[in-house]
């Protein structure tokens, strides 16, 4: 928990969300571009598009799976790359998008179908995945997630 706190802040969270923290428009995040980022992620991931990944990732990410393995961009694209994680589908729902200035807070629920070291599991997670506008592109900052109860 600390470690998503710590990321979040140091993402320049704005303390007055309904303001924008006194960001200029151009580094204010919209609910619709942190939503098409999360879309882009989805596709690199599914299609495995290394290079769209590493544009996308944060050279800071913090990755913490729904299993407890805490995963840094290296490890978690890695671990994609030796095909010993693939993402075979992932779907959001009920999703809600809060935004600080350049911080946008996806939060609900998520169904990925995954083949991890060979077998193929379905991980109904609530999750948090966080983006920070930085220069003029989103960047995935932060990821937890947890298993949905039934």
């Amino acid at each position: 928990m600390r470690t998503l706190i710590s990321n979040a802040l140091s993402c320049r969270a704005a303390p007055d969300p309904g303001a924008g923290g006194g960001a200029s428009p151009a580094e204010v995040t919209t609910a619709d571009e942190a939503l098409k980022a999360e879309d882009a992620r989805y596709a690199a991931q599914t299609g495995l598009d290394f290079f769209a990944m590493e544009r996308l990732f944060a050279d800071d990410l913090v990755y913490l799976h729904s299993n407890g393995v805490i995963d840094d961009k290296a490890g978690y694209i890695e671990s994609q790359r030796s095909s010993a994680v693939i993402y075979r589908s992932m779907q959001r729902s009920d999703v809600k998008v809060r935004v600080f200035g350049p911080v946008a807070i996806l939060t609900r629920r998520a169904k990925f179908e995954v083949r991890v070291n060979g077998d193929e599991r379905t991980a109904n997670l609530l999750f948090h995945s966080i983006w920070t506008k930085r220069g003029a592109h989103l960047q995935f900052v932060s990821f937890q997630a947890l298993p949905a109860p039934d």
